[in-house]
């Protein structure tokens, strides 16, 4: 198995670097545009490998798609709810965006078409939104396991029908349904804790935005990894394009860095997160539900906080790219922080306690975040050591080729 033994740093210089194309953005765009009449053209589009399943999927359904990988752009002509193979296999890989999308879009749309899926996806819960498609009259027939991938959808078109989605488990279901509103002219309810999120934020002004030429934010929840770099390092960190008034949720967690000592500017090229006075810092009790992608990176930042921090709502993480609950105790634990899991009334806190942390080998359980946050810990503890950092392929390609050249040129 591949490693990756990450170089400490003594004296940081500031950072300053640029990241992909949102992954979410994108793969919203990618829907919304083969959804419209005509033809789209997405620019600063991600090729990670998310966005790549998506477009593939559309290739495979039939849709013109055009790819230019040095102009990141992508060109889709939009069919106005039709899918072109009205017939057709398609294979989601581990992409959870991909997986849901797609089930409502044909659904709406209408056909037969069989979804197989990578293992990894095999494993996260597709039952809840399948069972209310069936509800619609939707045919669905498991190939597998009852509820999950792979599965074949037989549908003949919905229109104008009723749906109430609960957001508790994903809020990716109710932005399929979002993004299909215009096609299906669907009565949408949206129940549960994160009726407001921001993932669902996102993807109404993205429907009530779009147009025949879309601009793709860079990926916030990439950024944060270099901005957390900032406060671990007592240095300054800028990330190229990216501003606060971003569409992504994950750009709450600068509020959470504020709050921890760091001073944030929005210039004209990227925000600036300055952590260059910051000596020590106090940990936090903060609510991710709604940004919980960065519950990962915050709990390797909270080990190097003077106190303990809490991490609440999070009880949803357990069922992504890995049991995300059960890999920040495991693997912080490994470092020599305290981890507790507490469940109370169907919601999951985790409480992080410092301890004296030592360096240990991580296993990344093939989830993207679980590499990237842990290798913070690499910049101020030795011998820390990451398990298959191939697995960032999934959001990031370039993840450790850029820290590489960060730790190189302190």
């Amino acid at each position: 198995m591949e490693k990756y033994f990450v170089k400490t740093i003594e004296n940081a210089k500031e950072i300053n670097v640029s990241v992909p194309g949102s992954k979410s953005i994108t793969n919203r765009a990618l829907v919304l545009a083969a959804l419209s009449e005509g033809e789209c053209t997405l620019e600063g589009v991600s090729f990670c490998d998310d966005c790549q399943a998506m477009i593939e999927c559309l290739i495979e359904l039939g849709f013109k798609v055009e790819v230019d990988d040095e102009l990141c752009t992508v060109t889709i002509k939009g069919e106005g709810g039709n899918i072109p193979n009205q017939k057709a296999t398609i294979n989601v890989k581990s992409s959870g965006t991909t997986a849901r999308f797609l089930s409502a879009m044909l659904a709406v749309c209408g056909g037969e078409f069989t979804l197989n899926s990578s293992e990894q996806m095999k494993k996260r819960p597709m039952k809840e939104f399948l069972d209310l498609l069936v509800g619609l009259g939707v045919e669905i027939d498991y190939l597998e396991e009852q509820g999950h991938f792979p599965f074949i959808i037989k549908s003949g078109g919905l229109k104008d029908f009723d749906i109430e989605i609960n957001t508790d488990a994903s809020t990716q279901f109710a932005s399929a349904m979002l993004m299909t509103k215009s096609v299906s002219g669907a009565n949408i309810t949206l129940t549960g804790a994160r009726v407001n999120g921001s993932y669902i934020e996102m993807t109404k002004k993205m429907v009530e935005a779009f147009g025949a030429d879309y601009k793709v934010e860079p990926d916030v929840s990439a950024a944060c990894y270099f901005y957390a770099m900032a406060l671990i390092l007592g240095t300054k960190a800028k990330v190229q394009g990216v501003h606060l008034n971003s569409l992504q949720g994950d750009i709450k967690f600068l509020n959470l860095l504020e709050e921890m000592g760091a001073d944030i500017t929005d210039e004209e090229d990227g925000v600036l997160v300055d952590c260059s006075l910051v000596t020590s810092f106090e940990g936090q009790v903060v609510d991710m539900s709604d940004y919980s992608d960065q519950a990962l990176t915050f709990a390797v930042v909270a080990a190097f906080a003077k106190t303990p921090s809490v991490i609440k709502n999070v009880g949803h993480i357990r069922n992504q790219e890995s049991n995300r609950v059960m890999v920040i105790k495991s693997e912080l634990e490994k470092l020599g922080a305290k981890v507790d899991v507490k469940d109370n009334n169907g919601k999951t806190d985790i409480e992080i306690t410092p301890g004296v942390l030592r360096g240990a080998e991580i296993e990344t359980y093939d989830d993207h975040r679980v590499a990237m946050s842990f290798a913070l810990a690499g910049l101020k503890i030795e011998d820390v050591v990451i398990q298959n950092p191939k697995c960032c392929e999934k959001t990031f390609a370039d993840f450790f080729d850029i820290l590489s050249v960060l730790t190189d040129n302190q």
